[in-house]
């Protein structure tokens, strides 16, 4: 950072999932992490210790904790005798859940939407046909009692509820692939999923065509026909794809990020 006196602006005031933890050093995390995925710190800047700490008002080993966690992210590094240096986001843990969800709560939101949704397109179909060669009788049963449970959410219009089924119905079909390395990409999933929630980008009712989608994939999997569970999850990918792409395609007043409106659903 050029002039170190200078605030350290965060992205625009929006409601954002809590940091997790609690007290000072998560409030500065957040803070801090905010800022630096906003690139309202640009990359190659440096900040001294002496002044995140005055800008805060923590003590100094409160700012050393915040730095080193940041530090394993990937957004910073430290210099001896220079000071803490911004890295750029091409080195950045991009798969960090945290990262990702400061991430949509920056400007840089709808390229964070479009790559993650991207990323499930290449994943999920390829799960959820694994799932049914792979699957356990009982997480097969699972995935229908969930689906059946998300239809009933979707109709009422609970979206909370939705939001939670949904995350589950997912988690289970990256599970029960039996693969371990798409097992590990459930945060992130529980991540945009959220994401698409808090940021008023999803329909209050879902579309009936998703719904039955989420039954067929459940349905295929349970049976045990992997064309026709991985044909269905991408059916609810490319629907999300669908609906997304007006957001890609639209301006919006501050940079890529979606300001959250009345006229959201």
């Amino acid at each position: 950072m050029g002039d170190t006196t200078k605030k350290l602006h965060g992205p625009p005031e929006v409601a954002v999932p809590a940091a997790v933890g609690s007290g000072l050093h998560a409030r500065v995390l957040e803070q801090l992490g905010l800022a630096l995925c906003d690139q309202a710190l640009a990359t190659g800047s440096v900040m001294k210790i002496e002044d995140i700490e005055r800008q805060y008002g923590v003590s100094r080993s409160v700012i050393r904790e915040t730095l080193r966690v940041l530090e394993s992210m990937g957004l910073v590094s430290s210099k001896r005798r220079v000071g803490v240096l911004v890295r750029p986001p091409s080195e950045w843990n991009l798969f960090d859940p945290q990262v990702i969800r400061w991430r949509l709560a920056s400007r840089a939101q709808i390229t964070q939407l479009r790559s993650l949704t991207e990323l499930r397109t290449a994943i999920e179909p390829e799960a959820a046909r694994l799932a049914a060669l792979r699957s356990p009788l009982s997480s097969a049963s699972d995935l229908m009692g969930l689906a059946g449970r998300l239809w009933a959410a979707g109709e009422s219009g609970d979206q909370e509820l939705f939001l939670t089924l949904d995350i589950q119905f997912h988690r289970l079909v990256l599970a029960s692939s039996g693969n371990e390395m798409f097992a590990k990409l459930e945060s992130l999933i529980s991540e945009v999923l959220a994401g698409r929630t808090h940021y008023g980008l999803m329909p209050t009712h879902p579309h009936e065509e998703a719904l039955q989608l989420h039954v067929d994939v459940a349905s295929a999997i349970q049976r045990g026909a992997p064309d026709i569970a991985q044909r269905s999850m991408l059916g609810i990918m490319q629907r999300t794809m669908d609906e997304m792409s007006t957001i890609w395609a639209a301006p919006h007043g501050s940079g890529d990020f979606i300001q959250k409106s009345p006229g959201h659903q």
